[in-house]
């Protein structure tokens, strides 16, 4: 049966670098699910939906068409038709996305969709609720994790990235504000009555605050050929 890899985790932890480093080692394909709730995000906001109001988000949930690109070298993330890759990254996003991504009908569909894309398997899949909710089964499961401190340095330095000029200065991610932004996300994230964030009962942790990339990517494939060693004995 193909692979199917499950990566968990919170934001900084570096699940996106190792999964997709994961994924062109092994040859699969790779899904960010947690971009999609961010393209979700970007649209609500987009259309003026208050993303604080559940109901009003709920009854707009199924309006963006989003599509996911599977390729681990260049994946793509479109809504409606529309490249967004870049805009779902921007701190408007970062900063609404949990309030989004907790209500239930965001997730219903979104879970749905991804299910789909995962299909028979031979994929990587990173987000918060992979070996809990989407890909219960999956042969693998990973719950990336990294200290506090180093998530919050490691995710001001993607959101620095973000901007140039004088919307840089202006608007510097700096790791205390970004520490205490990434606490909000992981509380709601983790107490959300729907799909919150959790370690599966048998996802192996790892963390990564002493690790380098290639570290991480080198604990995951060990467990993966464990894995494949073990179905064929």
């Amino acid at each position: 049966m193909p692979l199917v890899i499950a990566m968990d985790g919170p934001s900084g932890s570096g699940k996106s670098s190792a999964s997709k480093g994961v994924a062109r080692a092994l040859g699969l394909r790779y899904l960010d699910t947690g971009a999609m709730y961010r393209a979700m995000t970007w649209w609500m906001l987009r259309a003026g939906v208050p993303v604080e109001d559940a109901a009003e988000v709920a009854a707009r949930a199924g309006d963006p068409k989003i599509e996911s690109g599977t390729d681990p070298g260049a994946p793509t993330i479109s809504v409606d038709g529309t490249d967004v890759s870049g805009p779902i990254r921007t701190r408007e996003v970062t900063n609404a996305v949990s309030a989004v991504s907790s209500v239930p009908a965001v997730r219903e569909r979104l879970v749905a969709l991804q299910r789909e894309i995962i299909g028979a398997g031979g994929i990587v899949v990173e987000g918060r609720d992979i070996g809990t909710v989407v890909a219960p089964g999956a042969e693998v499961k990973v719950y990336l994790t990294a200290s506090e401190a180093v998530r919050a340095a490691r995710r001001a330095l993607e959101l620095a990235s973000d901007q140039t000029g004088d919307q840089a200065a202006d608007q510097a991610a700096t790791v205390t504000v970004t520490q205490a932004e990434q606490a909000r996300r992981d509380r709601i994230d983790s107490t959300r009555a729907a799909s919150p964030l959790a370690k599966a009962g048998d996802a192996i942790e790892i963390d990564s605050s002493e690790l380098t990339l290639d570290e991480v990517i080198g604990a995951v494939l060990r467990l993966a050929e464990e894995r494949r060693t073990n179905d064929l004995s």
